[in-house]
């Protein structure tokens, strides 16, 4: 299975091109599965500590629109979050799109920072806590969307539903990326799946900070590729049967 993780410049007079450039890079590499960043297809919202409904309904929109758009990559499933709002309630919910079918929904992110530039808890509301997997064929796939990564409890659970997929949509600043590296390596060896994450990305004094960096990691914590300036999109080869068999061995079947 061929797997494509980016960094995604969102800004709004680059979004069109990223995205261009991402079917561009996804039909030359004949991928399966894309994951693009946290919200990815508007501007960062929580880099203002001032939120406004305007603002929240125009990235409601834009997603709407994009999301629409996710069958011109002409790959068989895109994941990724997005801002929505639920019974007059604002949430960052992650979504399983897959071609010729309803839009599949997992959580809306519970773990919220609230500190400069990532103003969340000030912009929306914490959702459920029930991290379940959903699927693709016969690919089960957990999300943690961003700090939520850093509750590895989460990632044990996963493992335990026999995840093949932990994927990790971001939007992480410059600065900090290789401890997210380290982070995702971590989520990987206590899931027992790869660990797959997409970051937005615009360039260090122009624009949010937003520090890119996406990754695929085996179930044992290796890095099969990381995604750079340079080359914001990889695509990589993974074996599902590895993930199962990664359950069976240490430290998966040691006992809570």
């Amino acid at each position: 299975m061929k797997v494509t993780v980016c960094q995604f410049d969102n800004r709004p007079d680059h979004l069109e091109s990223s995205f261009q450039s991402l079917i561009k890079h996804v039909k030359a590499t004949q991928s399966e599965f894309v994951l693009v960043p946290e919200m990815s297809f508007s501007s960062w919202l929580a880099a203002s500590d001032k939120p406004t409904d305007e603002a929240w309904r125009a990235a409601v929109e834009a997603h709407c629109g994009m999301i629409s758009r996710l069958g011109e990559l002409g790959v068989e499933a895109v994941m990724g979050t997005r801002p929505v709002v639920d019974q007059g309630s604002r949430r960052n919910r992650a979504y399983l799109w897959t071609e010729g079918q309803e839009l599949a929904e997992f959580h809306d992110k519970w773990n919220l920072p609230d500190e400069e530039d990532y103003w969340e808890a000030t912009w929306y509301d914490r959702g459920d806590k029930l991290f379940t997997t959903n699927r693709y064929k016969d690919i089960r796939i957990g999300v943690t969307i961003c700090t939520e990564m850093w509750f590895f409890e989460h990632a044990r659970s996963y493992g335990k539903q026999k995840a093949h997929l932990l994927c990790v949509p971001r939007a992480t600043p410059h600065g900090s990326t290789e401890k997210w590296l380290a982070g995702g390596q971590a989520s990987a060896v206590v899931s027992g799946a790869y660990c797959l994450s997409s970051n937005l990305y615009n360039p260090k004094g122009n624009g949010d900070n937003l520090g890119g960096l996406g990754w695929v990691i085996d179930p044992e914590g290796n890095v099969l590729g990381t995604t750079s300036p340079e080359e914001p999109f990889i695509t990589v080869e993974i074996d599902p049967g590895f993930a199962e068999r990664s359950k069976k061995t240490y430290p998966r079947y040691v006992a809570d």
